[in-house]
C-alpha cells in the first residue's frame, strides 16, 4: 500500500508556548488551554474557529473532552491517541488528513505538563515495566535508553563521550534561548564526572523535568496565506510503531525511526541532504545518535562521531535541537510538541537562534522505550 499524504495542501499557521521551566499554580489543563489561546492568538484565527482539537496530557485521559470544556468550544473532532511523545506528530498527521477532506477546518494541536511543580518534580507517566522486565528492578524509562546506549558502544565504539557532545551541543544551543531553562557552561568533563544514573548513563544524559505547554494551529493552505503568520507547509508525517517494550525490541540500536523518516522523505521528494534544521527527541543522548542514524542523515554507528566533530552545534553543518532540545531547553513530560514549535519557529526566522535561509525542516518525535516514531517535515512559505 503506498502512503498518500496531501503534500503542502495544509499549513501551520501558529505557534505558541507557555509555562516553560516553572509555572507553579497551573495545572496541566490549564497550561495547555493557554498555550492553545496563544497560539490560536499568533495565526489570527479567532477561538471560535477551532473545530478540531488534538491533545495528550499527561494526567487525563479524557484530554480532548476536558480541553474542548476549558476552552469554550464544540469541535467536531478530537483526538487524544497516546503514543507518548511522537503522539503529536501523529496528531499533525490526522489533522492534515482531516483538514484536506474538509472534515475540520481549523485544528489545534496542544499539550500541558505541570510535573516539576506539580507533580514534585517527578516523570508523569502511566508507563511501566513489563513483568517480563521488572524484576531486574530497572529505572523506567531511563534503563531502557541505557540498555540501547550500552549495545550501541558495543557494537560500534560508541563512546561516552560522544553521548556527552549531544548534551553539550544542546546547552550552547540553550545558553542563546531566553525560554530555555538550563543554561550555563557544560563541557565533555562535566557530563563524564557527572553522577551515574543507569550505567552507561549519568544525569547529563538525562532530560530535564519540567513544567510546560505548547500548540499548534493549522488549517488548509487557501486559507493559510490570510493568517496573521507566515505559513509553514505540512509536506509529509509518518508514523511507525514496532514494539512497546524495550525486551521486544528486535534490535536495540535500529528504531521505528528508520520507517518513519524513509516514509515521510518519500511523500515529500525529499532527502536528508534538503533538511536545513532538525528538531530530534532527545529524552536522552542516546536519541540524538540513534535519530541521526535512521533518519539517514550519517551511516548506522557513525552517529557518536558525527556528533563529536561538532556538526549538531552552533555553527555546525546540520543544525539540531536549535532551542536546547529535552536537555536544556524543556521536557514537560513529553518533548514532541516543543519540536514542532521549534521547526515552525526556524521556518518562519522568529526562533531564538535562527538558521540562516532554513526552507525545510524536520521535526522527529519518540515514544515510549524507542516504541514509536513519528516524523514530519515542514517547508517554508
Amino acid at each position: 500500500m503506498a502512503d498518500d499524504f496531501p503534500v503542502a495542501r495544509t499549513a501551520i499557521v501558529g505557534a505558541a508556548t507557555f509555562g516553560l521551566g516553572e509555572c507553579p499554580g497551573w495545572t496541566s489543563m490549564e497550561m495547555a488551554a493557554q498555550a492553545s489561546r496563544l497560539a490560536l492568538a499568533d495565526a489570527g484565527i479567532p477561538l471560535g474557529e477551532a473545530d478540531a482539537l488534538f491533545v495528550c496530557t499527561p494526567d487525563d485521559f479524557l484530554s480532548g473532552l476536558s480541553l474542548a470544556e476549558m476552552l469554550g468550544i464544540r469541535p467536531r473532532l478530537t483526538d487524544n491517541n497516546r503514543t507518548g511523545g511522537s503522539a503529536f506528530m501523529s496528531h499533525v498527521a490526522v489533522a492534515a488528513l482531516a483538514l484536506d477532506a474538509g472534515y475540520c477546518d481549523v485544528a489545534v494541536v496542544a499539550h500541558g505538563s505541570n510535573q516539576r511543580s506539580g507533580a514534585g518534580g517527578k516523570l508523569v507517566s502511566a508507563a511501566r515495566s513489563s513483568d517480563w522486565e521488572a524484576p531486574y528492578r530497572p529505572l523506567f524509562p531511563l534503563s531502557s535508553y541505557a540498555l540501547s546506549a550500552a549495545r550501541h558502544m558495543h557494537e560500534y565504539g560508541t563512546t561516552r563521550a560522544h553521548l556527552a557532545a549531544v548534551a553539550v551541543a544542546a546547552r550552547q544551543w540553550a545558553n542563546a534561548n531566553p525560554e530555555a531553562f538550563a543554561k550555563g557552561p557544560l563541557s565533555i568533563d562535566d557530563c563524564l564526572s557527572a553522577r551515574m544514573v543507569s550505567d552507561p548513563l549519568t544525569v547529563r544524559d538525562c532530560c530535564l523535568v519540567t513544567d510546560g505547554a505548547a500548540a499548534l494551529v493549522m488549517t488548509r493552505a487557501d486559507r493559510a496565506s490570510d493568517c496573521a503568520r507566515p505559513p509553514v507547509a505540512v509536506l509529509s508525517a509518518a508514523a511507525a510503531t514496532w514494539h512497546n517494550q524495550i525486551g521486544a525490541a528486535p534490535d536495540l540500536t535500529v528504531t521505528a525511526a528508520r520507517e518513519s523518516g524513509a516514509r515521510a522523505f518519500a511523500m515529500a521528494r525529499l532527502a536528508p541532504a534538503d533538511i536545513d534544521v532538525v528538531q530530534l527527541y532527545d529524552a536522552f543522548t542516546i536519541n540524538t545518535i540513534l535519530f541521526l542514524e535512521d533518519l539517514g542523515f550519517c551511516p548506522k554507528g557513525e552517529g557518536g562521531r558525527f556528533v563529536a566533530d561538532g556538526h549538531i552545534a552552533p555553527g555546525g553543518s546540520l543544525p539540531v535541537n536549535t532551542n536546547g532540545g529535552g536537555l536544556s531547553c524543556a521536557h514537560p513530560g513529553m518533548y514532541g510538541l516543543l519540536a514542532l514549535v521549534e521547526a515552525v519557529r526556524q521556518l518562519r526566522g522568529d526562533a531564538a537562534s535562527p538558521v540562516a535561509h532554513a526552507r525545510h525542516a524536520l521535526a522527529h518525535g519518540n515514544g515510549g522505550t524507542l516504541s514509536s516514531q513519528a516524523t514530519v517535515l515542514l517547508r517554508a512559505g
